[in-house]
C-alpha cells in the first residue's frame, strides 16, 4: 500500500480549481454564486483585524484568495497582502477587480508549499480561508502557513465542520435548496473536525489561541 503523501507540488485538486474556474467571473457579483462570501467577510475582516491588533503596515499572505474579497478588504485597511491561488481565472479576476478599484495587491499562482520553501517568516499574518477542505492534503498546508509566518505574527484558518449540521446548511441548505452556491461546491467528506485541524497545529510552531464559529440563520438571513 502507497501511504506516501501527494508531492508539494501536487498538493493539488485539479477537480476543485475546475469549479471555481468555471464560475470565476461572477466573482465579484453580491448576488452571485459568492454571495455568502461577500456577506461573510465584513465579520471576517473585522476578527481578523482585531485578532492581530490592526493590520496597517502588516505583511500579510491571503492562502487560496480565489478572486480576492478578503485579500482586498486586507489591503484596504493599509496592509501590504499578497494572494495565493492555482486557479487561473479567479487571480485574473481579482488582478483586474483591484486594478479597477485602486487597490494595491500581488497575486501568486502558486501553491502554498512552493511559497513557504522561498519566504520562510516573512509575513505578520497569514489567512488560510475555507481552502482545506478544497486539496488533497491539508496537514500539509497548515505546515506551510506555520513556516511563513514571522515570530509572533497571526495565522487564521477557517474551515467546515465535518458534523451532520455543516451538511445540511452547506451542502443541502446553500446547495439545494437556497440555490446559494453551485451544486457540487462542498465534498462533506473533506470536511475537517476542529480537533483534527488543531492535530495540525500542534505539530507546528504554532500555539492555538483563539477558536470560534460562524452559522447561517436562513429565517433572519444573518450570519
Amino acid at each position: 500500500m502507497n501511504t506516501e503523501k501527494p508531492s508539494v507540488a501536487h498538493n493539488v485538486d485539479h477537480n476543485e480549481i475546475a469549479k471555481f474556474e468555471a464560475v470565476a467571473s461572477r466573482w465579484w457579483d453580491l448576488e452571485g454564486e459568492f454571495k455568502p462570501l461577500h456577506r461573510i467577510n465584513p465579520l471576517r475582516l473585522g476578527y481578523i483585524t482585531e485578532r492581530s491588533g490592526g493590520l496597517f503596515g502588516k505583511k500579510v499572505l491571503d492562502v487560496g484568495c480565489g478572486g480576492g474579497i478578503l485579500a482586498e478588504s486586507m489591503a484596504r485597511e493599509g496592509a501590504t497582502v499578497t494572494g495565493l491561488d492555482m486557479g487561473f481565472e479567479p487571480l485574473q479576476v481579482a488582478k483586474l477587480h483591484a486594478l479597477e478599484s485602486g487597490i494595491e495587491v500581488e497575486y501568486m499562482q502558486e501553491t502554498v508549499e512552493e511559497h513557504a520553501a522561498k519566504h520562510a517568516q516573512q509575513y505578520d499574518v497569514v489567512t488560510c480561508m475555507e481552502m482545506l477542505e478544497h486539496v488533497p492534503d491539508p496537514q500539509s498546508v497548515v505546515h506551510a502557513c506555520a513556516q511563513l509566518v514571522k515570530p509572533g505574527g497571526e495565522v487564521f484558518f477557517s474551515t467546515l465542520n465535518r458534523n451532520g449540521k455543516s451538511w445540511l446548511m452547506a451542502v443541502v441548505g446553500a446547495e439545494y435548496i437556497l440555490r446559494m452556491v453551485p451544486k457540487g461546491t462542498h465534498d462533506v467528506k473533506k470536511f475537517i473536525k476542529p480537533a483534527e485541524l488543531l492535530s495540525w497545529v500542534d505539530e507546528t510552531v504554532l500555539k492555538e489561541q483563539h477558536i470560534t464559529g460562524l452559522h447561517y440563520n436562513p429565517i433572519t438571513n444573518t450570519f
